[in-house]
């Protein structure tokens, strides 16, 4: 009796919270890429308000408790009018928070390039942008690679805190699922596992991205 509810009832359900955790962490990624890139380009600004301004944020989104900030969208927002589903909370606020390291690696990613290919583009008057875009940021993307990696599982693991917004992910159903059954041990193994399952495929993905930068990174010493 016990394996047939085992079977028909506990793994469905959380096989249906790993489908919500992708799903979130998928969209999450999208929006950490799109403010690391945005906050890390205004780092390097020529703007000193731009570059104030984006250190100040960065400051912020990593000094304070990504737990806090969610909680801050989801139930304080609202009191001054600004009601957000519990999905788009977690994205946004995934993505403000990873954004802030992400933005880190998109700096210092760029500041690793040789000055030096930068000099010779200007030499041949090419313009700025186009230096950025043909030159810099094909290097740098091969540097971003096994941070952004990294960053990507990370936000995967966080996603467990969207449980205590309501949205019903892997950790939010195990939880539900061990205070309906009892079944402690069994269905926290389970969680484990799931989540191993879905971060294995970005493991493998880190691995490659590393040896992909090291390779880079060797050639570019034998120049």
């Amino acid at each position: 009796m016990d394996a047939l509810f085992y079977n028909e009832q506990l793994l469905p359900l959380l096989v249906r919270g790993a489908g919500v955790t992708v799903r979130l962490a998928a969209e999450s990624i999208i929006a950490t890429l799109i403010v690391s890139f945005v906050i890390g380009m205004a780092r390097r600004s020529r703007s000193m308000f731009l570059r104030k301004a984006a250190f100040v944020y960065v400051e912020f989104f990593r000094g304070t408790s990504l737990l806090v900030q969610l909680f801050f969208l989801y139930f304080i927002l609202p009191l001054y009018g600004i009601q957000l589903s519990a999905e788009v909370t977690a994205v946004i606020g995934l993505g403000l928070n990873l954004g802030s390291y992400g933005s880190e690696i998109v700096r210092s990613a760029i500041e690793s390039i040789d000055a030096g290919q930068v000099e010779a583009a200007r030499s041949l008057s090419l313009p700025h942008w186009i230096t950025f875009r043909k030159v810099v940021l094909p290097q740098a993307v091969i540097i971003m690679l096994p941070s952004f990696g990294n960053l990507a599982i990370e936000i995967v693991k966080a996603t467990s805190l969207v449980s205590l917004i309501t949205i019903p992910d892997l950790t939010f159903n195990g939880q539900s699922l061990v205070y309906s059954t009892g079944q402690t041990s069994l269905i926290w193994a389970d969680v484990l596992v799931l989540y191993l399952i879905i971060n294995t495929p970005l493991n493998l993905l880190v691995l490659w991205a590393e040896r992909r930068a090291g390779r880079f990174r060797g050639a570019s010493r034998g120049v």
